[in-house]
């Protein structure tokens, strides 16, 4: 049996699961952020292992919580495609 939790308002919402896993428990973490424009979902696994479920939900429910928190202060937006930085290029010196 597994341990959940879930956090919602708005237009937001974040669910996390615990798991049995070597050394104790591990947890996935779903994520929702919706506006008018786009309905962002994102999952993925904390990279911690917990020795209780209790521990891992509520750290899984923190974790998705800080998604939330940096998606909606675009934090987490993709860069302007109007940049003209070049990979490999040192930006430290200029030519």
């Amino acid at each position: 049996m597994s341990q959940s939790g879930n956090a919602s308002d708005n237009n937001w919402s974040v669910a996390a699961t615990t798991h049995r896993t070597a050394g104790g428990f591990d947890c996935s973490i779903q994520l929702c952020h919706q506006t008018a424009a786009v309905n962002f979902k994102h999952e993925f696994m904390h990279s911690s292992v917990f020795p209780t479920e209790r521990e891992a939900v509520l750290a899984g429910l923190s974790e998705g919580l800080e998604w939330v928190r940096l998606k909606m202060s675009n934090a987490l937006s993709r860069p302007s495609r109007t940049c003209h930085a070049e990979p490999g290029r040192d930006l430290h010196h200029s030519r």
